[in-house]
């Protein structure tokens, strides 16, 4: 049995002679497919009853020397969440129809190559968070899970600044990790 949704993605494939299907048609029968109407183009989904979210700032578990790392990652999961999606961010956890609560519960910094003189020559910073994502309205939990992300540096090169960066690219990972968990489960 074809759904809305396959008619939809069979409009996709070309016309005889490598043409495609004029792109105004395509967007006018996404718009208006009932089944569809919760896919967005950045490839996430989202139930269709859910409207805003909160992103309460992350909770900092861990001992690390960035000292704007709650503020750094809460900041990249709102982009993803509120940027990538159809969701509004709302101020109020308690009335928002979904809820991304985030705890950063381990941050290391710790040597992976080391040079004939004993130095380190390249360090890895890796990060570890525990989520919980909430359907507010269904009262479900759509994601509760621990994931881990980490980046490189050269300590001798970049010293602290290398470290920031890599605390950043890890950061980076990470919300992408996330977003990609749970937006893809429906």
């Amino acid at each position: 049995m074809e759904t809305d949704c396959t008619r939809f993605m069979s409009l996709l494939q070309p016309l005889p002679g490598g043409r495609l299907r004029p792109l105004v048609l395509v967007v006018g029968l996404a718009l208006s497919l009932p089944g569809c109407s919760y896919y967005s183009f950045s490839g996430a989904t989202i139930p269709s009853d859910l409207e805003t979210v909160a992103i309460p700032i992350v909770q900092d578990n861990s001992v690390n020397p960035v000292n704007t790392i709650d503020r750094q990652f809460t900041d990249l999961l709102t982009d993803r969440f509120v940027g990538r999606t159809r969701l509004s961010l709302s101020t109020n956890g308690a009335t928002a129809d979904a809820r991304l609560d985030a705890v950063i519960t381990e941050y290391r910094n710790q040597p992976t190559s080391v040079t004939g003189e004993e130095v380190a020559s390249q360090n890895e910073v890796s990060i570890r968070v525990r989520i919980q994502y909430v359907d507010q309205v269904n009262g479900e939990d759509l994601l509760a899970r621990t994931f881990t992300n980490s980046a490189q540096y050269d300590p001798v090169e970049q010293g602290a600044a290398g470290e920031e960066e890599a605390a950043r690219v890890a950061l980076q990972r990470l919300a992408d990790d996330i977003f990609t968990a749970a937006t893809s489960n429906w």
